[in-house]
Parts: structure tokens; C-alpha cells; sequence
């Protein structure tokens, strides 16, 4: 049977074996056995005393003292310790060389990076998260970053993110100061690790390009609107001219049509612009949102040609906001269904609420929208097929007046939809909106 034992602690114990021994003779030929091998294994564990304090002062400062050459048991200790050494100085010179090459990539990161803890207090942050945050290490690791940060957009997504329900593009708020510098702070949390990173990103010329942009639009919008009055004036007049040549009638009609769309496309980026110009949130007047819907089922079965349209009013309560808003938002998602629902089709509009909230869903069986499409939606001038949007006579603004309207109001867009089997657009009203 093969020996479990080394063979280091079969020489030590053939050596106290031999020195016991030793002893033993030597104690017979003198009369006092015990006594000789008392003093051998004292003898023995001062050199093993001696050794373990030699092993003692190399562990202590074994970068300037050499290690000891021992041979048995201590040879293996010290074997073994040295290699653990040598690993451990490997792996901590690996661990320095990544932090050095870290720090070189973060100092010239175009954005910033702030390192949180669990309880959301500055451990680390670079130069660029310093300059445009205003930090100093000295004086703000420690602090939790929502008071260094202040701004409420930002403190609220911060709670969202760690309670799961973050959104998927941080807020673009205002740093305090007079350069008028706008930053989107991006937070990376994982249930995992206790840290956070926080990724700052500048975003001033955007948010500068972004308002020359909607300024244009406002502007161009208002100087449109003029002369298209008085080409709609005269083609009216023309229009409802008894004498008109009749080879000149349909072209005539036909301008009126596309002026009225062109009037309608002004309309709609006015209203867009009003509303992304604003960033309070709508008022508490009570809009009757059942008697609102009716009004609008009215004005669809009023048309020509028009799907089957069902109306289920659950509740009679009200909602806190701005009726004009409410209203281009139901309108606009109402027109839609209509739109893109075949007149042997289905529409059906449900106003309800919950102790979440109101709730307004919009379901149609018309010919439904591709989920990579459905993100997009509410861009402005977003189309999914753009010739048949256009030869609807859609603007293309309709959802991203939605979106914004309802942002003002605190509630929320859902969208579902299956090609071929229709779409739901629904919006979610917190609980603080609705008046029973």
C-alpha cells in the first residue's frame, strides 16, 4: 500500500527516530535513560526553535533578506511560501499595470466616469468628470452624488434605475453656472456588484443644435402660414366660381386639397413646437375625457367611409390636465386607427381607470406596424411605408405631438402591434391625475 505521508515527514520522523534512540543507548550506559532523552528533544526543538525564528525574520523582510536553505519539513515550508510569493508579487504587478493603463484610458475618455458604492458615494472619478461636475477629491469623495447633483430629473432617474425601472435614455439637465453647459449623466448598475458607474456626457451642442432647429421649424411655420391663408383664399374663391372653366375645376379642387394638407402640416408643427418649447407640466383644469372620446367617436362616424368604431366608457371620472392637449392626443391616435383600419374593420376605444391610474386604449384590426418599427413611432416625421402615409395625407406628426403631450401630463405611451392583426395604443395616466 503506497505511503500517504511525504517523504520530508519520513526523514524528520526517521531522524527523531535515530536521535531517540541515541538517547535511549546513551541513558543505559550511564543509568539515567529519561534524563538523555529529555535533553535530546530538547536538543530538538531549539534547532526547529531556531529555524522557525529564521523562517520568522525571512517572512518579515524577505525583500532584503535571503531565504533560508533548510532541508526537510522547512525546506518544504519555505519552497512552498516562496512560490505563493512569487505568485502573489506576479499577479499584484499585473493588477498595478491595469490600473495604470485604466487611468490612461479614463484621462482621455471624451466622456466623464464617476465610480459609486452601493450607497451611491463617490469612490473614483476622472479629469473630465471633474471639470464639467465640479468635483474635487479632497472634498467630494464620500459625497452621494444626488447632492452634488441636484437637479430633480436627475435624482429621480437615479431611483428608477436602481429600483429596476429606469428609462432607457437619461435626463439632459443644466448645470448650475453661467456657461450654460447641459450634461446627460448615464448610470450602469447591475444587481450583481455593489458599484456603480456613473458615464457623464456633454451635450450642450446638441441640446444648441437641437433648439436653432426648433426654432427654425417655429419660424419657418409662421411665415408659412400667411401666404398659405391667401392661397387658400383665392383657390376657394376659384373653387366655388360658377363660371370657372370646368376643364379647370379638378385642378383647382385638387390644390385645395394639397393646400389644406400643407395647412394642416403648419398646424401640427406649431403645435409641435409649443409643446416641446414647454417644461412645466399641464394644468389641474378637469377635462370630461368619457364626454371627450364621444365627441370624437361622433366625428369618425360622421365620415363617408369608416371602420366599424365601439366605445366602452368604464369610469365617469375626470382627468387633471389641459383639455386642447387631451384632445389633440386622442384625436390624433383615434385618425390613425381610421386611417390604417379597412372600412370592414374594428375600433375599438376603452376609458377606464384603476388604482394605478386612468387609461385610455385605442385597438384597431387594421394592417398593424413590424416591431423594429414600433421604437421609432413617435419621431417626427417618422413613416413606416412613407407613399401610403403620403397618399393618406399624413403629416407624420401626429405621435410625436402624443408624446409630448402626454409627457406634460405624466402618463405614458404603450404601443402593441402585430402585422396583419391590427395595433393598441394606450395611454397610462398616473393615479394623482384622475378625478372620481
Amino acid at each position: 500500500m503506497p505511503s500517504l505521508m511525504p517523504n520530508s515527514t519520513w526523514r524528520v520522523l526517521s531522524w527523531l527516530a535515530v536521535l531517540l534512540l541515541l538517547a535511549v543507548g546513551i541513558g543505559l550506559i550511564f543509568h539515567h535513560v529519561a534524563m538523555a532523552i529529555a535533553i535530546a528533544l530538547g536538543l530538538y526543538v531549539v534547532v526547529n526553535v531556531r529555524r522557525l525564528l529564521r523562517l520568522d525574520r525571512w517572512l518579515r523582510r524577505r525583500r532584503s533578506v535571503d531565504a533560508p536553505d533548510y532541508d526537510g519539513v522547512w525546506g518544504d515550508v519555505v519552497s512552498i511560501v516562496s512560490r505563493i510569493d512569487r505568485r502573489k508579487q506576479f499577479h499584484k504587478k499585473r493588477v498595478v499595470e491595469l490600473l495604470r493603463e485604466f487611468r490612461r484610458l479614463t484621462t482621455a475618455m471624451p466622456d466623464g466616469a464617476v465610480l459609486l458604492n452601493q450607497d451611491n458615494e463617490i469612490v473614483w472619478f476622472n479629469e473630465r468628470a471633474a471639470q464639467w461636475l465640479k468635483l474635487k477629491r479632497k472634498r467630494d469623495i464620500g459625497i452621494r452624488i444626488e447632492n452634488l447633483l441636484r437637479h430633480p430629473d436627475f435624482v429621480e432617474y437615479v431611483k428608477q434605475v436602481l429600483a429596476g425601472e429606469g428609462p432607457e435614455t437619461p435626463p439632459v439637465v443644466l448645470m448650475p453656472g453661467e456657461m450654460n453647459q447641459w450634461i446627460s449623466a448615464f448610470l450602469v448598475h447591475t444587481r450583481e456588484a455593489p458599484q456603480r458607474l456613473l458615464i457623464v456626457r456633454d451635450m450642450t451642442l446638441q441640446v444648441l443644435l437641437e433648439t436653432m432647429r426648433k426654432e427654425f421649424v417655429a419660424n419657418a411655420s409662421h411665415e408659412l402660414r400667411s401666404p398659405l391663408t391667401v392661397i387658400s383664399g383665392y383657390l376657394d374663391t376659384l373653387g366655388d366660381d360658377e363660371q370657372l372653366d370646368p376643364t379647370w375645376r379638378e385642378p383647382v379642387n385638387e390644390m385645395r386639397r394639397q393646400a389644406d394638407r400643407m395647412r394642416g402640416i403648419v398646424d401640427d408643427l406649431l403645435e409641435l413646437s409649443r409643446l416641446e418649447g414647454r417644461h412645466d407640466l399641464a394644468g389641474d383644469e378637469p377635462v370630461d375625457v368619457s364626454g371627450l372620446l364621444a365627441v370624437l367617436c361622433k366625428d369618425v362616424l360622421a365620415l363617408a367611409q369608416h371602420p366599424n368604431v365601439t366605445l366602452k366608457l368604464d369610469s365617469t371620472a375626470k382627468l387633471k390636465g389641459a383639455e386642447r392637449e387631451l384632445s389633440s392626443v386622442f384625436s390624433n391616435l383615434i385618425n390613425n386607427a381610421v386611417k390604417y383600419t379597412p372600412a370592414a374593420g374594428q375600433i375599438h376605444i376603452r376609458w377606464w381607470t384603476d388604482t394605478e391610474g386612468g387609461h385610455v386604449s385605442v385597438q384597431d384590426t387594421g394592417i398593424g406596424i413590424a416591431e423594429e418599427h414600433i421604437p421609432r413611432l413617435t419621431e417626427r416625421f417618422y413613416r413606416v411605408d412613407a407613399g401610403r402615409s403620403r397618399a393618406m395625407g399624413g403629416s407624420g406628426l401626429g405621435l410625436a405631438i402624443v408624446k409630448h403631450a402626454l409627457q406634460r401630463h405624466e402618463a405614458k405611451l404603450l404601443i402593441t402591434s402585430q402585422i396583419g392583426h391590427g395595433s393598441t395604443f394606450s395611454c397610462h395616466f398616473p393615479a394623482r391625475r384622475v378625478l372620481e
